[in-house]
C-alpha cells in the first residue's frame, strides 16, 4: 500500500480552515469532521485504495470522527507548522468543499449516517472503527448504482445517496494554446471486474 498523500491530518484540517476563512465562514467541528471523512473516502476512490491522510475514523452517535484529530482542535485552532500540500491534493480538497461545504451541519450528518459504512460500524458497536476499505467499496460504488437505476423511477424526495466521484471530483480547467478554456481530468485506466 503507497503511504498517504499528506504527512498528518493537520495539513488537511488546516486548509479546510482556511478555505472557509477565504469564504467568509465559520466551520464548525462537527462539519469539519463530516468533510474530514467524505475527503479520505473521496481520495481512496480516486487515487484507487490510497489514503489521503494517515487517520481512523470512528462511528460516534453523530456521525464519523477523526479522534485525533478531533481532540487537537476541540479549543481552537492550535499553533502547528504544516507542510504545503500538493496541488493534486488540493484539487480533491476544493472539489469536496464546492460539493459538500454548502451543506449545513444537519444536512451532512444526515447524509453520512445513512452510508453503510458508518451505519455497519455504528450497528457493531457506537465508536467502532469504520473500515478504509468499506468507505472505497461504497463511495466507488456510487456511480455504478446509479446508472443501473431506471430513469422513470419517481423521486421519493431528498436523497441522500452519495454522489458518484465523477460528479465530486470536478475536472481541472486548463487553457489550450488559443486561451480557451478545456477540462483536464487525470488519466485512470478502467477497471474490470
Amino acid at each position: 500500500m503507497s503511504p498517504p498523500a499528506v504527512e498528518t491530518g493537520f495539513e488537511v484540517v488546516i486548509w479546510f480552515l482556511d478555505r472557509a476563512v477565504s469564504d467568509g465562514e465559520y466551520l464548525q467541528p462537527q462539519k469539519l469532521q463530516r468533510l474530514l471523512y467524505l475527503a479520505q473516502a473521496y481520495y481512496g476512490v480516486a487515487q484507487h485504495g490510497q489514503k489521503l491522510m494517515p487517520a481512523t475514523f470512528l462511528a460516534a452517535d453523530d456521525g464519523p470522527i477523526e479522534p485525533t484529530l478531533f481532540r487537537a482542535f476541540e479549543r481552537g485552532r492550535p499553533v502547528i507548522d504544516v507542510r504545503p500540500i500538493e496541488e493534486h491534493v488540493q484539487h480533491v480538497l476544493d472539489s469536496i468543499w464546492r460539493q459538500f461545504g454548502p451543506h449545513s451541519v444537519d444536512r451532512l450528518n444526515k447524509l453520512v449516517q445513512r452510508h453503510p459504512p458508518y451505519v455497519e460500524a455504528y450497528d457493531n458497536e457506537p465508536m467502532s472503527e469504520i473500515p478504509f476499505e468499506s468507505m472505497i467499496t461504497f463511495y466507488g460504488t456510487q456511480g455504478l448504482k446509479r446508472r443501473q437505476k431506471k430513469d422513470t423511477e419517481p423521486s421519493t424526495g431528498p436523497s441522500y445517496d452519495a454522489p458518484p466521484v465523477d460528479k465530486v471530483l470536478r475536472p481541472k480547467v486548463m487553457r489550450n494554446a488559443e486561451g480557451r478554456p478545456v477540462n483536464v481530468r487525470r488519466w485512470a485506466p478502467r477497471r474490470v471486474d
